[in-house]
């Protein structure tokens, strides 16, 4: 199914792309979130990010193991480090 990303805001893309990057957010968290799969995470980065910046992140994406829930081990119930700060209007707090 083709999906145009209209619905989404520019703050929603920005949180998507930034819970993307991330590493130790996995792509159920996204479709949780914003209902978005896996191959439209991917089509939405690919669309947004520049060139480089896509081969960099698709090349992460790969390498990083937690990035799909099945991978991760059972004792990790959380999307982000137990030690980052809150993050306020997509900027992090300075510590």
């Amino acid at each position: 199914m083709k999906q145009d990303f209209k619905h989404f805001s520019q703050v929603d893309i920005d949180r998507i792309i930034e819970m993307a990057w991330e590493d130790r957010t996995p792509f159920e968290a996204i479709a949780y979130q914003f209902k978005l799969s896996e191959q439209e995470v991917i089509r939405l980065m690919r669309r947004e990010l520049k060139p480089s910046s896509w081969r960099l992140w698709r090349e992460r994406a790969h390498q990083v193991s937690i990035k799909h829930q099945k991978k991760r081990e059972q004792d990790v119930s959380r999307f982000k480090c137990s030690l980052q700060r809150q993050i306020t209007l997509n900027k992090i707090s300075k510590r």
